[in-house]
C-alpha cells in the first residue's frame, strides 16, 4: 500500500512543488545512456518526473505506481502520452520487455514486507531482456539517516501556487530493528485543513540485498555510492544473465 503522500488527491497534487530538488534522478539519467537502455521500466513512478525526463530524451518508459493520485498528476503533465502509465506494481506487471528497470529514491526501501519484496525483484527480472539492469538505492543503515529526520531541521512553509501557503515537517514515530516510521504533517493556510502521511522504510544490510537479488536470478554487478549523497547510501546495480 503506497502512503497517504502519494494516494492522497490533495497531497499528490502538491508533492512535486514541496520536493523540488531532483538532482538525485541525475545518476540515474548517467546509467541509462552508460548501459545504452532504450527501454525503461520505472517502478514507483510516482508523479512522473524521472520517467517524463527520459520520455524527453526519446527514450521509450513505462510507469508503474500503485497510487492512482500520483498516476493522474504524471498524466496531466506535459508529454505524459509518450509514457506508458501503469496502476499496480512490478509483481503484477502485464508482458513488457525492457533495457533497463529503475527504483529511484525511497521506492526500494518502502517496500517492507519480505514477500513483497520478493515479489518485486521476481517481477524486474522477468520485464528485463537477458542482460538487461535493475538500478535501485537504499540507505546506508550504518548512517542512521531517520535520527536526523525531526521537525526542527524538516520544517517549511512552501507557496503553492494556486494553493497558498502549505506548512510541512517529519517526525519519527517508531524505529524497530530494520524499519523506521515516520509521520509528514501538512497544514493547508487557506482553508486550516492538516494531513497527515505515515511511512515506513526497511534498511536492509548490504549483504542481506545482495543475497536477496542473488535469489530472484541477478548477478549484482556494482554497489556504487549516491552522488547527492556520499557515503549515505548503496546504489545496486544488478544483471539479469
Amino acid at each position: 500500500m503506497a502512503d497517504e503522500g502519494f494516494t492522497h488527491p490533495r497531497l499528490a497534487a502538491i508533492y512535486d512543488v514541496l520536493d523540488p530538488d531532483r538532482s538525485d534522478l541525475d545518476a540515474y539519467v548517467r546509467m541509462v545512456e552508460e548501459f545504452g537502455a532504450r527501454q525503461v521500466l520505472d517502478v514507483g513512478c510516482g508523479t512522473g518526473v524521472f520517467a517524463l525526463l527520459l520520455a524527453g530524451r526519446g527514450v521509450e518508459v513505462v510507469g508503474v505506481d500503485p497510487a492512482l493520485a500520483s498516476l493522474d498528476v504524471a498524466r496531466g503533465k506535459p508529454g505524459s502520452e509518450r509514457v506508458r502509465w501503469i496502476h499496480g506494481d512490478a509483481s503484477e506487471l502485464p508482458p513488457v520487455q525492457v533495457d533497463l528497470v529503475t527504483m529511484t529514491a525511497n521506492v526500494a526501501q518502502q517496500i517492507v514486507e519480505a514477500d513483497a519484496w520478493r515479489d518485486t525483484l521476481r517481477g524486474a527480472c522477468a520485464a528485463l531482456r537477458p542482460g538487461g539492469r535493475l538500478v535501485f538505492e537504499t540507505r546506508d543503515p550504518v548512517r542512521r539517516a531517520w535520527e536526523e529526520w525531526n521537525r526542527e531541521a524538516s520544517y517549511a512553509a512552501t507557496e503553492v501556487p494556486g494553493v497558498g501557503v502549505v506548512e510541512s515537517w517529519v517526525e519519527v514515530t517508531r524505529v524497530d530493528g530494520q524499519l523506521a516510521t515516520f509521520r509528514w504533517t501538512y497544514v493547508f493556510a487557506s482553508d486550516g485543513q492538516t494531513l497527515t502521511s505515515d511511512s515506513t522504510l526497511r534498511f536492509r544490510e548490504r549483504e542481506e540485498v545482495e543475497a536477496e537479488l542473488g535469489r530472484r536470478g541477478f548477478v549484482v554487478e556494482d554497489v556504487r555510492d549516491a552522488p547527492d549523497r556520499p557515503g549515505k547510501e548503496l546504489v545496486f546495480v544488478a544483471r539479469r544473465p
